[in-house]
């Protein structure tokens, strides 16, 4: 499994996982996020039960297990979360942060250790150390109660399945010919993202952040200029196209 600092400041790091070689080629590629801080860890949509002894052995690679406090669901997708009643068992104490609406759905992959901290739907915040995330309204894209994770400070959106793209494995990490990126992007928002009201929402919404790097939880990151074109694309798409019109 690739590990790459995407963002390292005074206070704390970013770190992405993913393009695992090894996963069994019938699941999808998923992207894993965690930000350091000097005493805590937030893992972020930790990803599926298959994935689960990769991921540990190259987390503990860059924090130790017993520093990992946090875990972040943004929905309830097993892509997502399968792997919680695993991690169950290797955090000696963690909070799990994710939609209200869920709880009761991402119980049922075992949860006996770590504990729920309900996000409502207007978001919160969590604060490790001196770093300070906010939990970011993306309600209906594509899950009913869906968050994303923003960081002030390092000017970086963790933004779920907004701005995925289904492509191999040796993919580029970074989007660098918007245009030709296009082509990966377009089916998955059009048929996985079902309302337009709650597109422009969130579109509206995410405007008005400082972001310098984007991060999908599937395909590649979006960084500087790329992250406005995106945000532009996304605004004028059609999505929910699966319904007769």
């Amino acid at each position: 499994m690739l590990t790459k600092k995407i963002y390292d400041g005074i206070n704390h790091q970013w770190i992405m996982f993913g393009r695992d070689p090894e996963k069994p080629k019938a699941i999808i590629d998923t992207n894993q996020y965690m930000v350091r801080t000097r005493n805590n860890a937030l893992l972020m949509d930790p990803g599926g039960i298959e994935l689960f002894s990769a991921m540990l052995a190259n987390v503990v690679k860059q924090v130790p297990v017993q520093q990992i406090s946090h875990v972040f669901a943004s929905h309830q997708d097993p892509d997502i979360i399968s792997s919680l009643g695993l991690w169950d068992k290797a955090l000696e104490t963690a909070t799990l942060h994710a939609p209200w609406l869920w709880e009761g759905f991402i119980r049922h992959f075992g949860m006996e250790n770590i504990s729920f901290d309900a996000i409502p739907d207007e978001g919160s915040t969590v604060t490790l150390d001196s770093v300070t995330l906010q939990f970011i309204p993306a309600h209906y894209l594509h899950a009913s109660g869906n968050f994303h994770v923003y960081d002030p400070a390092a000017k970086v959106l963790m933004s779920g399945d907004v701005g995925a793209a289904l492509e191999p494995i040796d993919a580029p990490l970074f989007v660098d010919d918007f245009d030709e990126h296009v082509k990966s992007m377009h089916m998955f928002h059009q048929r996985w993202m079902p309302s337009n009201l709650a597109k422009n929402d969130w579109v509206n919404r995410v405007r008005a952040l400082d972001i310098e790097l984007m991060c999908p939880q599937h395909g590649r990151m979006f960084a500087g200029d790329n992250v406005k074109r995106f945000l532009d694309w996304f605004e004028a798409l059609d999505v929910g196209t699966a319904i007769k019109r």
